[in-house]
């Protein structure tokens, strides 16, 4: 017992030191800050702090896999049961209370692309960006409201972003941005900031990185903005990835939030969906302790990861998009009552130095909310475009575009999308582009794997399960107006110009 309580001294004594020499850096990276900018970082940097300072407190895994409960009936709720309800003539009102907020501090770079994400054409040269506004202006319009925009961006989006805002000045959504934190990258060694001064170029560029989108909850108050919002009479906001082409504003939705009575108005709801084996990665609803909870595949502990992956036991996952209360989260922060998991984000650097990133999860915040809720909504509500195989099913056919929302063609007989494997050939957006002379014919798709150097002609009609594979020096053309059906090409296919 003596040894086990020194023990526990000993690493007390090396977390308190730990905390003391990271205080010192932070403070020394601070003092080279200068104005305005030294007050955004002395924020970042405690919102820095008390997540080091958790992650190492935290011993074990976050979640002890026997309390695990699936979510009682009544706390995920079908989407048909909330939109029967039918919605009030006066649908304005309820809009005026909304603001969307769009996580939009990711970049392209998974995709080949420099900058932000939200700028990469996805259908009929509309970017991610130009859809939102679309879709806003839209319901500003029919309705007469005035429902804004708010981007959260971060260092990497920031300045392109705002850029590009200009040419929707004319347009009837008033479109507000904020900033994630800047937090500091730690060497996995001795756990101490990498950057020695707070340059965004050269060598202390790799030492900044935008915390995860958990972070919503402390920058957008930090801001200033939450306020200015909820003194507008704001009560809701609706957030989502800026890449999920599904998440658009529901009325349905928002009428049962705005429509519930004030002392049980619920203030947090998380879109889930049915999982298939695609998804087999997202987060889940459980319930624990009493409390609905996110659980990521992060927190899982590894004997008992294929069993979160499983269809059967695990049935929904977060879409991310989530219908939180405003004047919720300002009581939260300034209680400091947010408690997200961390999530330990290892990284290498370029020059082959291993780090850890802090982060945190926006749904993750869901146990800190009263009255919490989840709805199983449609799988049209989640269409994340995260590839290229993902962008080829929103430019094709089997969607059709009506101010800036995508909805499933009604010609397609069955309403899940085609699966779709396009080989690393096609990973860039530049050269993917190139391979298509035009988007073919999906509608009556299945299933499609490509490898290989292969291109597609004009109008080319792809149907039931169709496999192309070029061997590696061989190329396939597929001929313009080809129709494929069931089919598996292989070898080598060129269409010479006569």
């Amino acid at each position: 017992f003596m040894v086990g309580k020194g023990m526990a001294q000993f690493e007390e004594v090396m977390r308190q030191q730990l905390e003391s020499s990271m205080d010192t850096e932070m403070d020394k990276l601070l003092n080279t800050a200068t104005g305005a900018d030294r007050e955004v970082c002395r924020k970042d940097f405690a919102g820095f702090k008390n997540l080091f300072h958790r992650f190492l407190q935290v011993k074990g895994p976050s979640v002890e896999w026997i309390k695990i409960q699936r979510p009682p009936e009544d706390s995920i709720q079908p989407y048909d049961k909330i939109s029967a309800r039918g919605l009030p003539n006066n649908v304005a009102n309820s809009l005026n209370k909304l603001v969307v907020v769009k996580l939009n501090g990711g970049l392209g770079t998974s995709m080949g692309c420099k900058g932000p994400k939200s700028l990469i054409s996805v259908r009929n040269e509309n970017t991610f960006l130009d859809l939102t506004v679309q879709q806003i202006e839209h319901l500003n319009k029919t309705y007469n409201t005035d429902v804004p925009l708010v981007l959260m961006n971060s260092f990497n989006t920031d300045e392109d972003t705002k850029k590009i805002l200009q040419k929707y000045t004319h347009h009837r959504v008033k479109i507000h941005t904020f900033n994630q934190s800047r937090y500091p990258r730690i060497n996995k060694e001795s756990l101490l900031p990498v950057a020695k001064n707070l340059s965004m170029t050269g060598q202390s560029a790799d030492g900044w990185y935008p915390p995860g989108h958990g972070d919503i909850y402390a920058s957008f108050y930090n801001s200033g903005l939450l306020d200015q919002l909820i003194t507008q009479g704001k009560e809701y906001i609706f957030v989502s990835n800026i890449d999920n082409l599904g998440a658009t504003v529901d009325l349905n939705i928002l009428h049962h939030l705005v429509s519930q009575p004030n002392g049980k108005r619920c203030e947090f709801v998380m879109e889930v969906t049915d999982k298939t084996r695609a998804d087999v990665k997202g987060g889940t609803l459980i319930q624990y302790e009493g409390k609905l909870r996110l659980l990521e595949i992060a927190q899982v502990p590894k004997a008992h990861v294929d069993e979160f992956k499983s269809v059967s036991k695990f049935k929904i996952f977060n879409t991310n998009n989530l219908w939180i209360s405003l004047p919720a989260i300002k009581r939260l922060q300034e209680q400091n009552a947010m408690d997200m998991e961390i999530i330990v984000n290892p990284k290498t650097l370029d020059g082959g130095l291993n780090v850890i990133q802090l982060e945190t999860a926006v749904g993750a915040a869901i146990k800190c909310f009263d009255n919490a809720l989840g709805i199983n909504v449609p799988r049209s509500r989640f269409l994340p475009v995260k590839t290229t195989s993902d962008l080829l099913l929103v430019m094709s056919n089997l969607y059709s575009l009506d101010a800036g929302s995508l909805t499933m063609s009604p010609k397609r007989e069955f309403p899940t999308t085609p699966h779709v494997k396009l080989g690393s050939s096609f990973t860039k957006v530049q050269e993917y582009l190139t391979r298509f002379e035009s988007i073919p014919d999906m509608l009556e798709l299945d299933h499609l794997t490509v490898s290989g150097d292969v291109t597609f002609g004009k109008n080319v009609s792809l149907k039931g399960t169709v496999i192309i594979i070029a061997n590696h020096g061989d190329r396939i053309d597929i001929p313009a107006g080809s129709m494929l059906e069931n089919k598996i090409v292989s070898g080598n296919l060129r269409i010479l110009d006569h």
